[in-house]
């Protein structure tokens, strides 16, 4: 479950919170810290809101990207979360996870078993490692969250299968999406790819609405849950964000507050999209115009066809071939 050699994770230094220029468009909890109270109810958005988040979303998957092509080993998640916030600025945008609760970072950073909400810090990454980086930005009013999971250097091929069923497992949830269909659709579809190969589902967190908020209702768990029977109309903007893990699916909480990770430190892995419910199917909006949209068709085929996805972002190690 954890490739020879590899010891837990531990927690580095952390650098200083990076500033944000004034001209930059600030979220409700940027100088508090303090995330507030989210609407109790699930409601589709309208046009505009929507139209902003196809903005956001390409601004996301343009972010992850440039962090991406910084991943190799030696590199620290300190770099990243660097290039991360530069990135979000240059974009016209916040880094949503910034002072969010309290966060620290402008990334999380989520390395071998840390399961999500990993803290950036001067920790180099490791040939062998993997490790998911989560983005969100709030530019034109609204969130747009997205991540991948990226093989540092010379990956065994165990880790890499873990990877490529999560991935696999993301997109199956998606492929569940339609008008009429239920929350738990989204979680048996993605259950049962993922335990087919033998891995869990961590049920400790889970996807959320998103748009003007950075989360809120509906929350999509990524298992089976028969009482997630919210009904998918069109217009409902969520993530599909599924963690899955080689191990125990049960999660263990860092002195941090934040840090999760597997409790027997087996890896894990996540993959990300935040996604709009359409007449007949579901819209990725965290990817760029040119990129294919196979969850629009009505075809199962279709959806469910790799050849169909958008590409996984090159790391440095890809880009230097």
């Amino acid at each position: 479950m954890r490739p020879p050699g590899f010891e837990p994770v531990v927690a580095g230094m952390i650098s200083p919170r990076r500033a944000v220029p004034p001209h930059i468009a600030l979220p409700p909890y940027a100088i508090s810290g303090k995330s507030g109270t989210a609407p109790s109810g699930v409601a589709p958005s309208d046009s505009t809101t929507i139209e902003a988040m196809r903005l956001a979303g390409s601004a996301a998957r343009r972010v992850l990207s440039a962090v991406a092509a910084e991943i190799a080993p030696g590199v620290t998640s300190d770099h990243l979360d660097e290039v991360c916030h530069e990135t979000c600025i240059a974009e016209g945008g916040y880094p949503s996870p910034l002072n969010y609760n309290g966060f620290p970072k402008s990334l999380c950073t989520s390395a071998n078993e840390i399961i999500c909400h990993g803290i950036p810090d001067d920790r180099q990454l490791r040939d062998g490692d993997i490790v998911n980086c989560d983005v969100t930005i709030y530019v034109g009013g609204v969130h747009g969250d997205h991540s991948e999971t990226f093989l540092v250097g010379d990956v065994d091929e165990t880790s890499r299968r873990l990877v490529a069923v999560t991935r696999e497992s993301m997109y199956h949830g998606i492929a569940a999406v339609r008008p009429g269909a239920q929350v738990c659709d989204i979680g048996r579809a993605i259950q049962a790819r993922a335990e087919a190969e033998g891995y869990g589902v961590v049920r400790e967190f889970v996807g959320h609405g998103i748009g003007q908020i950075f989360h809120r209702l509906p929350n999509i768990p990524h298992y089976f849950d028969p009482a997630a029977r919210t009904e998918l109309v069109k217009g409902m903007t969520f993530t599909v964000e599924p963690m899955i893990t080689a191990g125990t699916p049960r999660a263990q909480l860092w002195p941090d507050g934040w840090t999760a990770m597997t409790a027997d430190r087996s890896r894990t892995a996540q993959f990300e999209h935040t996604v709009v419910v359409t007449d007949d199917g579901a819209e990725l909006l965290t990817v760029t115009p040119d990129e294919p949209q196979p969850f629009l068709s009505a075809d199962t085929a279709n959806r469910l066809s790799p050849d169909n996805w958008p590409r996984q972002l090159n790391t440095a190690a890809v880009q230097a071939r």
